[in-house]
């Protein structure tokens, strides 16, 4: 990338305000948990945070119903305000 990286940092996201959603939306809403919440502690406008396929793997691995209660997440922000996030 020819960016330079301003800050990296690993998260433990907690997931488990999630089980006050239905069931059949759990996996859905902690994908936007996740980026809720690196938006809010990167401080980055909504929407320039990019989630790695791995992350959304790994939320969805157990189904819709089981998303994990706490994930560990790698973020890096970027001169440009982006923030990519992989799975740690």
């Amino acid at each position: 990338m020819a960016d330079d990286i301003v800050k990296e940092q690993i998260y433990t996201i907690p997931l488990g305000k999630v089980k006050a959603t239905p069931r059949w939306q759990r996996s859905r809403k902690s994908v936007k948990m996740i980026r809720e919440y690196l938006t809010k502690h990167m401080k980055v406008e909504p929407g320039m945070v990019k989630i790695d396929k791995t992350i959304n793997e790994k939320v969805w691995e157990r189904g819709s119903e089981k998303p994990p209660s706490s994930i560990r997440v790698r973020a890096a922000k970027f001169e440009d305000g982006e923030v990519q996030a992989e799975l740690a």
